[in-house]
């Protein structure tokens, strides 16, 4: 047996649900400087599927798509499990009852040769299959291998197969008189019987199927001689038949009595509904499994008590509403943003870098320049994307000196002609084949509080094409309120940007949806059409803060 090591669990960089290009590719490049700088292990994750944009990003800069995270709340996986080896259905009575006292457990896992799990052997089972021990057919009937008879007795196979297995029959104690033996021996049985000659005669010559010769190693070629002509089996064991007889019956096979409906988990079990369970029974152990059914461990109640929180790093988000669920029952270490700070609290404090610049991977780039991390070329692509993407080619008001100084800096590492690239990166992202009315509005979308009530969902399309722009409005026209009563929110809000004139249509849905666009903005809002925002282009800067404040004077 062995405890299986508490591996250390890699720390999870991840942006916010409905990932954009700043959110996927912050996450890449923040982990990889990590990694650079410091010990620990650290992974990028995504909290929702990457929009086309993103995908032409990662596809011109080599990057793989990080590995979706959609929740983190605590499972079994988080806790430390108790690698018990797995043994085999074959395996005795006695020695599972030998396993269990030499490493004091009382439960083993039964499983195959390739690992899945079987079924369980607890020492309430063994106990019981114990006391059938005075059933003279108990070996017969848990069909049990010659094996495991010369195992347990701890005795030799003189002749016979060991491969056989006993499936009828009785056991018989031949301690009386070759007569005596007449009434009670039937063919098939097993005889034990002590170093006589006549009586271990008299047992082949009644056709047993298996005769167990005590207290001798040595047996007469004669006996040998007839019981090969009987097909009888024969064992020497060191043991005397009382000795014997007791034992014999612990040769059965562990499949015979292991509980094959068992309660068992999976790493992805929830912890709570773990804690429910393991409250409504009696159980010392309980295994573990993963999706396709191998065997992992097995847990206890105790092990409830050595919960490994997931461990995050935010980028790109400090909003409840944006973080990747079950994020309450995870421990947050840092959080790099450039929004406003939001509803987010932490159960510790955390290292919180919050700079008021167009995109969180300027914040990032300045990061690599403060740890003197040479950035390769693709790391450059990556992070100089995320800002073209964000600042709509610094063209909207949340862009910043920084953010233009690191955009060149980058473009000139990854051999970008920034307007160029940045055309076919929007290009890319605009390409609504294949998208219904929902995934578009979803791509990039967020959903904001106001107060501790009101929600309201914002998406947001950024365009340099006039023909997709339109063909985007004609998708959603019409599918707002729908999408609006499954995303659960009061408001929702539509952005359809044009990059090039530096405007915003906006599609609105919800019951006071018009009447707050129009306080927001100071301006007639017919319920019917979209409202056109001339040089609204920033969802976080102007969008959000207009809305915000006129909901709160409401």
């Amino acid at each position: 047996m062995k405890q299986k090591n508490a591996m250390q669990r890699a720390i999870c960089v991840i942006g916010h649900k409905n990932p954009d290009t700043d959110s996927i590719c912050s996450a890449i490049a923040y982990a990889h400087l990590k990694n650079m700088i410091s010990d620990c292990e650290y992974e990028p994750r995504r909290a929702g599927e990457i929009n086309q944009e993103t995908a032409f990003v990662l596809n011109r800069y080599h990057m793989k798509t990080p590995e979706s995270c959609l929740d983190v709340h605590a499972t079994v996986s988080d806790i430390d499990i108790r690698y018990v080896d797995g043994v085999d259905e074959k395996m005795t009575l006695r020695r599972a009852w030998e396993t269990m006292r030499d490493h004091d457990i009382t439960t083993l896992p039964i499983t195959t040769e390739d690992d899945k799990l079987e079924g369980l052997i607890t020492l309430k089972r063994l106990a019981m299959a114990n006391m059938d021990s005075l059933d003279p057919h108990a070996v017969a009937n848990a069909c049990t291998p010659i094996s495991n008879i010369v195992e347990t007795l701890q005795g030799e196979l003189i002749t016979g197969n060991e491969d056989m297995v006993v499936d009828h029959g009785k056991i018989v104690i031949a301690a009386g008189s070759p007569e005596a033996m007449e009434n009670m021996v039937e063919p098939g049985d097993i005889v034990l019987v002590a170093n006589r000659y006549e009586a271990q005669l008299c047992a082949i010559e009644l056709e047993a199927a298996c005769l167990v010769v005590c207290m001798t190693p040595n047996i007469a070629k004669t006996i040998i001689k007839i019981a090969k002509e009987h097909n009888c089996t024969v064992i020497s064991t060191p043991y005397d038949t009382y000795a014997a007889s007791c034992l014999i019956n612990q040769s059965i096979p562990i499949r015979h009595p292991m509980a094959r409906t068992m309660i068992k988990f999976q790493l992805s079990t929830p912890i709570e509904e773990a804690k429910k369970v393991m409250g409504q029974v009696r159980h010392n152990y309980f295994p573990v499994v993963d999706k396709q059914g191998y065997y992992q461990g097995v847990i206890s109640r105790r092990n409830l008590l050595n919960l490994q929180r997931k461990q995050l790093i935010l980028v790109d988000h400090n909003e409840k509403t944006q973080c990747v669920d079950g994020f309450e029952e995870a421990d947050i270490l840092e959080i790099i943003d450039h929004h406003r700070i939001g509803s987010l609290e932490t159960s510790g404090p955390v290292y919180f870098r919050n700079h008021p610049v167009g995109c969180t991977a300027t914040i990032i780039y300045q990061m690599y320049c403060e740890n003197s991390v040479k950035i390769e070329p693709d790391i450059a692509g990556i992070l100089c994307s995320a800002i073209l993407s964000d600042t709509l080619i610094f063209r909207s008001p949340t862009c910043t000196p920084q953010d233009e100084y690191a955009a060149h800096q980058l473009a000139q590492i990854a051999g970008i002609d920034i307007e160029v690239f940045a055309k076919e990166m929007f290009e890319a992202g605009e390409n609504l084949q294949g998208k219904n009315a929902e995934q578009l509005l979803l791509q990039d979308y967020k959903v904001f509080v106001s107060g501790t009530k009101l929600r309201f969902g914002v998406g947001q399309g950024s365009y340099v094409s006039t023909k997709n722009r339109e063909a985007a409005k004609q998708m959603l026209e019409g599918k707002l309120e729908e999408i609006r009563e499954l995303e659960r929110v009061d408001m929702i809000f539509y952005l359809l940007t044009n990059i090039l004139d530096q405007s915003s249509e906006v599609l609105f849905a919800g019951k006071d949806a018009a009447e707050t666009l129009a306080n927001a903005f100071h301006c007639e809002v017919n319920p019917e059409k979209p409202l056109l925002l001339h040089g609204v282009v920033s969802r976080k800067k102007q969008f959000i803060p207009s809305m915000l404040g006129a909901m709160q004077n409401q």
